[in-house]
């Protein structure tokens, strides 16, 4: 099996849930039989968003490259970063190091599919929406989208950040606002398409229709790295 590496610290409470996804996702019996895995948990990453929507922030890139480069130059044979933002830098970072970089918005979009969905909302960061990440990924492997109003979205930013971040419990008003806007619409699945989100689902029974990008992320570390996949998390779209 290889040694799966973790560009974590973004948000620090969902770098630790995508490892405990990870450990509950492998059909194993012993220590033995868990994947190696190296966390680099780095919370001082700069702001993935700010940048996104001001070129005069921080870039969070230099920072990511070295963390990935770290990781490869230790002994990690497959590499993701629990934070869908980042992945507007993919192209750079996983060109940055030699070894398997996992796409968890394109592998987010491929479990639709697979589960035979048409039409998804998108959950996610400001900075996400407006890069388009979850909207090509999906136009990709022909599945329709649509995104929260205006001021939906504002009520998503103020889940992550001003809850969740804060660690604070989510506000559901909140969030079922913006998901039945989404399903009002047409959706037949709503993505949480930032790891902050990932842990509503982890806390709250949310019913059918919501795909975790955290949970496809787990999955595809598991099966990428060589490990047995427990059976009941085949299908994780109910």
């Amino acid at each position: 099996m290889e040694t799966l590496g973790i560009i974590g610290g973004m948000g620090p409470m969902a770098t630790a849930y995508l490892l405990e996804l990870v450990i509950q996702m492998t059909d194993a019996k012993t220590d033995q039989e868990h994947l190696r895995t190296i966390v680099f948990d780095n919370p001082q990453v700069p702001d993935r968003t700010a940048y996104i929507l001001d070129r005069e922030k921080p870039s969070p890139l230099p920072v990511l490259e070295d963390m990935a480069q770290t990781l490869e130059r230790i002994g990690c044979g497959v590499l993701c970063a629990p934070c869908v933002t980042s992945h507007y830098f993919y192209p750079e970072l996983s060109g940055s190091v030699s070894v398997p970089f996992l796409h968890m918005v394109e592998e987010t979009a491929r479990e639709l599919q697979e589960a035979g969905r048409k039409k998804a909302g998108i959950l996610a960061t400001t900075g996400t929406v407006s890069t388009g990440l979850f909207q090509r990924a999906l136009e990709k492997f022909g599945i329709e989208w649509a995104v929260p109003s205006q001021l939906s979205q504002g009520l998503v930013m103020s889940l992550i950040y001003d809850d969740i971040k804060a660690g604070l419990p989510a506000n559901m008003g909140k969030f079922r606002r913006v998901s039945d806007e989404l399903f009002d619409a047409g959706c037949d699945s709503v993505v949480l398409g930032c790891t902050e989100l990932s842990l509503i689902k982890r806390n709250t029974p949310l019913g059918h229709g919501f795909l975790d990008a955290l949970e496809v992320l787990a999955k595809r570390c598991v099966t990428t790295c060589g490990a047995p996949l427990k059976a009941s998390f085949e299908q994780l779209l109910s």
